[in-house]
């Protein structure tokens, strides 16, 4: 009886102002995986598996630069809201001669990316309180 009196008390020293960080009515964290949906939507999708949390979009080419395009692999890696949770990759290319040919892509390109992506997922979090 002293355990069930012990655990109850604990659970009104939990915030009432901010939403769980860890939201799994999908198979990853639903903060991450909309705010991923959000950015990446300039492209279109191939693939979005929310249970295996992977989004691919097919090439996009921006019309002010149409000899170049990229393609996004977004991963949601967990249940929770961190940034180790989330994992980009893009491929880009570039027309030469009539055909396209594999180019890098600027680390920081992915990493700037990822930080939309997360500061997008908190603010998410931040809304679905006040919301």
């Amino acid at each position: 009886m002293a355990l069930t009196v012990g655990a109850c008390s604990r659970s009104r020293d939990i915030p009432t102002d901010l939403a769980p960080a860890r939201v799994t009515t999908i198979g990853v964290n639903s903060y991450l995986w909309r705010a991923a949906l959000d950015t990446v939507s300039f492209a279109p999708l191939l693939q979005a598996d929310s249970n295996g949390g992977v989004i691919v979009t097919d090439w996009f080419a921006n019309p002010n630069a149409p000899g170049e395009r990229v393609k996004l692999t977004v991963t949601v890696l967990d249940q929770d809201l961190r940034a180790d949770a989330l994992r980009v990759a893009a491929a880009r290319q570039v027309q030469q001669n009539g055909v396209w040919v594999d180019t890098a892509v600027s680390a920081a390109t992915v990493q700037k990316l990822e930080d939309i992506i997360l500061t997008r997922a908190r603010d998410i979090r931040r809304t679905s309180v006040s919301g």
